[in-house]
């Protein structure tokens, strides 16, 4: 294994275009590094500090955006808006006939379209969700009121860091490896880990040894798991008919199409934390209101939604629906059946065609109900070991442990790739 690796640094050093391509990778996360550390004027750091630690949700939001959250940095949003534009996207493709069209039906050309129209989604939501954060925060003390032009100033500042990141992922994916987006969340959950480490060493008990070893090997444990359920696929067989063109005999070769055991990956987990953010946004927004019935019901809202056993349940029940949802969007039995039959292609035992297709809409089901319940779990699990062993210093983040897992091999598998076009 360890051959392998120095081979593959050796093949990486030695070929230009891939040396070239990780370089940049490098360098444009270097520059995202960078950019999360330049803030906005008028930041109440203590303020700012005891408003994260105290909600939970805004915790996450600093994770995935590498600290920029914790500074009001420029980048503050991260990629979210982007993230949240394209979850808007593929839910309207269930309403909207013609955008499901362009998205399955059309190849790349109109998954380009549907990118594109992700993109000018984007800017107004990042005006919004900059705003928004900016009003929550002053409201909470978190920032010192300003005026509205300082306001808006600010907004746009926000909203232009977040399409720049956008763009900077995009500019990852086409010159660099790996997707851009997902290594840009990747940097920024990974970049807290120093600091993560920093809290533990001076918050170490040593009358909480056996914990630590016990979220070690949790940890450990969780890694092979999410490891073995991104790679598990079910292959069912396919065998393509024998065909006479004049003096040619054509097909009559067996082949299988994988069906991957988590088929939604991470979207479920952003899905159910879209979800729940914006009601506690919103109720945390409406709870300084002047209406005393408004606040009361808000407040209640923020209450509820603070409460680990029911924001638990509901981080739980959310991914493990959207992780069907996401799946019926992505992977269409009709489809593959009807491009099946085109290519004279069937599965052994099973007749071309609406059988074909309801055949694999079964297997589907069944495969991701498997998966549904290992990412609800996996969501749900820093706050069921944080409720077990009463530590906070050290939290296993089950999605962003999933998003750093996957993101990883996704890279290692781009390498790969390239280094074994080299090899041939």
């Amino acid at each position: 294994m360890w051959d392998a690796f120095v081979r593959k640094v050796k093949i990486v050093l030695e070929d230009t275009t891939l040396r070239k391509r990780v370089l940049f990778t490098l360098g444009a996360l270097v520059v995202f590094r960078l950019l999360a550390a330049i803030p906005i004027p008028s930041v109440n750091a203590q303020g700012l500090e005891a408003f994260l630690n105290n909600n939970q949700f805004f915790g996450l939001l600093n994770v995935f955006s590498g600290g920029g959250f914790s500074n009001l940095s420029i980048v503050m949003l991260g990629v979210g808006p982007y993230i949240t534009a394209s979850i808007v996207m593929q839910l309207l493709t269930v309403l909207v006939p013609k955008l499901k069209e362009i998205y399955q039906e059309e190849g790349d050309a109109g998954r380009a379209r549907f990118t594109q129209y992700s993109r000018y989604l984007t800017l107004p939501l990042a005006l919004l969700q900059g705003f928004a954060f900016l009003l929550l925060l002053q409201q909470n003390g978190a920032i010192p009121p300003v005026t509205l032009q300082v306001a808006i100033i600010n907004t746009v500042v926000i909203a232009a860091g977040s399409m720049l990141l956008m763009w900077l992922g995009e500019l990852i994916t086409e010159f660099g490896v790996g997707n851009g987006v997902s290594l840009i969340i990747f940097a920024g959950i990974i970049s807290r880990i120093p600091t993560d480490i920093a809290q533990l060493f001076f918050s170490f008990d040593i009358s909480q040894i056996p914990a630590y070893i016990g979220f070690a090997a949790v940890a450990v444990v969780i890694v092979a798991a999410v490891v073995f359920i991104t790679e598990a696929e079910r292959p069912i067989p396919v065998t393509y008919a024998r065909r006479v063109r004049g003096m040619k005999v054509m097909g009559g070769v067996s082949t299988y199409l994988p069906l991957r055991l988590n088929q939604a990956g991470v979207m479920p987990i952003i899905f159910g934390l879209s979800i729940l953010l914006f009601p506690q946004m919103i109720a945390t927004f409406l709870a300084r209101s002047s209406v005393a019935w408004l606040a009361h019901g808000a407040n209640a809202v923020v209450v509820a939604l603070n409460n680990q056993a029911i924001h638990g349940t509901l981080y739980f029940l959310l991914v493990f629906v959207f992780t069907f949802f996401y799946t019926a969007i992505t992977f269409e039995p009709h489809q593959i059946a009807k491009n099946l039959q085109k290519n004279g292609a069937f599965i052994p035992g099973v007749r071309p065609g609406t059988t074909t297709a309801e055949y694999l809409g079964n297997i589907i089901t069944r495969i991701t109900l498997v998966g549904a319940l290992f990412l609800a779990s996996l969501a749900v699990l820093p706050s069921i070991l944080t409720a077990a062993t009463g530590l906070t210093a050290i939290t296993i983040g089950g999605t962003a442990l999933l998003i750093v897992v996957s993101v990883v091999l996704d890279v290692v598998k781009k390498i790969d790739a390239q280094t074994s076009i080299r090899e041939y």
